[in-house]
């Protein structure tokens, strides 16, 4: 019924979306894909070379992924047919191999592009691999995950990654001037509004032009829109970010960097994204502490207190007061002094631990509660630390069988300094009285 309604041309005259109206009808007219599209893009060279293979188009919502589809179906003589892994199961793609394989028959080939690609479980994508393998159709799979993660190792060894990139402002502001010339008018947004229009479209253009459609919905004749009446209009669309997902690891992982990096002003900046987002303040929270022993450990031993009266605060006085406390924390360890000698150390033991076994420590620092104990030597010949000059004996303490280690190992930064100090006092005490 839907193929006679168009056939009759009625669906030209219904009410289509701006984004739709404005997809690009050539590879010059896709915007802020340059690295791909460009005169030395990796999808320009593999057009000129006359064969795609297979792709995996990897990136944010609204940079183009669809419609580059599109296109390169157009511009390779192929039958473009499009699917998404969201409403698609075992049944349809079993109809769509046969479709190609006729239409390879009679001489025509197939773009098959999926939406959503890691949507689909591990044994429909290895469908997919016969399919790819024999020619019957040229695989597209679009996805916002990262494919590392979402597919199948074998359908990654078939297929090549291109990676878009989220659109920046000047790839938008094109997209909203053409979305002017389509429409006859410009936008009725002053300076100000017009730069939070695009900051709000966060790299997405299809979410830029649906803005710019409500804003117009929204104007009277003759009206300009401030920021403040912006925010109004189309209230304020959520950042790109799924706490199970890649954004998440990234964004956590950007923070814990500039912490370590000693950049405070980069940590609170990625900490006021997460928390814009949506994250768990008690999980950055947990992993601040995590900041704190991993990253400065005894360099500065303070930055745990820091770290854990910070979760307490956020805990007492919630959002969004608490959030400050959180931004103090995250100051405190981004600036203290770093080390990571104790990971290092405590690696080293626990290496040690298992490579050991259970390994009897040195009797003279055992107990010996009963007579047969005492008469096998256990606690015999042990020094009181506290009855020994400095309050240090300089005995072994090490396993007979292991010898003495050397774990950890402190920095010359911070209060570890004065450890080191300390420690090699102690290593010179040990030496002169003999380790016993």
């Amino acid at each position: 019924m839907s193929d006679l309604f168009s056939a009759a041309g009625f669906d030209k005259s219904a009410p289509r979306p701006l984004a739709d109206r404005l997809r690009p009808a050539r590879l010059a007219d896709v915007a802020g894909q340059d690295h791909l599209l460009g005169e030395d893009g990796a999808l320009t060279r593999l057009i000129a070379s006359g064969s795609l293979g297979s792709l995996i188009f990897w990136g944010p919502p609204g940079t183009g992924k669809t419609t580059l589809g599109r296109l390169l179906a157009h511009e390779t003589n192929l039958e473009f047919v499009q699917i998404s892994a969201i409403f698609s199961g075992v049944a349809d793609l079993k109809k769509v191999f046969e479709e190609a394989r006729k239409r390879r028959a009679m001489g025509r080939g197939t773009l098959l592009f999926v939406d959503e690609i890691h949507r689909f479980n591990r044994a429909q994508q290895d469908s997919f691999l016969p399919v790819m393998e024999d020619g019957t159709i040229t695989l597209i799979g679009a996805t916002t995950e990262n494919p590392s993660f979402e597919l199948n190792a074998a359908l990654l060894s078939r297929a090549r990654v291109m990676t878009f990139r989220a659109l920046d402002e000047e790839a938008i502001e094109k997209l909203l001037a053409r979305a002017e010339a389509l429409e006859g008018k410009p936008l009725p947004l002053d300076a100000d509004a017009r730069a939070a229009l695009v900051r709000m479209a966060d790299g997405d253009g299809r979410a830029a032009l649906t803005l710019a459609e409500e804003i117009w919905r929204a104007a009277r004749p003759d009206e300009s829109f401030d920021v403040a009446r912006l925010a109004e209009i189309v209230q304020r669309r959520a950042p790109i970010y799924d706490k199970a997902q890649e954004g998440h690891y990234n964004l956590i992982s950007a923070l814990h960097k500039t912490v370590r990096g000693s950049d405070p002003d980069a940590a609170l900046y990625y900490l006021a994204r997460m928390l814009d987002a949506g994250e768990d303040p008690l999980f950055l929270a947990r992993r601040v502490v995590r900041m704190a022993v991993e990253d400065i450990g005894m360099a500065d031993p303070q930055a745990l207190v820091i770290a854990n009266a910070a979760k307490d605060a956020y805990d007492f006085l919630g959002s969004p007061e608490g959030e400050l406390a959180l931004a103090q924390a995250v100051v405190y360890v981004a600036t203290a002094p770093k080390s990571n000698a104790v990971y290092v150390a405590w690696k080293g033991a626990q290496r040690l631990a298992k490579e050991h076994g259970s390994i009897m420590p040195p009797k003279t620092i055992l107990n010996a509660p009963t007579k047969l104990m005492k008469q096998e030597g256990y606690g015999e010949n042990y020094v009181y630390d506290h009855d020994a000059p400095d309050a240090f004996s300089g005995q072994n303490y090490w396993p007979d069988a292991l010898g003495r280690q050397s774990l950890y190992k402190p920095v010359e930064r911070g209060f570890e300094r004065e450890i080191g100090k300390r420690l090699d006092y102690w290593a010179k005490l040990r030496k002169e009285r003999g380790e016993s």
